[in-house]
């Protein structure tokens, strides 16, 4: 069995009155995007779009054996894959 803890948890107040020095080594830290985190998804150009798909295109080829003949279908499911990921990452742009 744990053993209770004799101190008590500090409240919002003690830790708001300690100084400064000590405040900063209990926060959290903040990731190191400035801004929207959405951000990211905004600046994806119509290059790297169609690096992903090619990439997705690739790895539904290796799932079928690269077997002739569904290139254009592997092309058209990751096209569709990789939208809907870019949309639902930033459901406000428009695509």
């Amino acid at each position: 069995m744990a053993a209770r803890r004799s101190d008590p948890i500090p409240t919002v107040e003690a830790t708001e009155s300690a100084p400064a020095s000590s405040r900063r080594a209990t926060r959290r830290a903040k990731p190191k995007t400035k801004g929207n985190p959405g951000a990211a998804v905004e600046q994806v150009t119509e290059e790297a779009r169609r690096a992903m798909i090619a990439k997705a295109a690739y790895f539904h080829a290796e799932r079928r054996g690269f077997a002739p003949g569904g290139e254009a279908q592997d092309w058209l499911r990751a096209e569709a894959e990789v939208d809907a990921l870019l949309r639902a990452a930033h459901p406000g742009r428009p695509q």
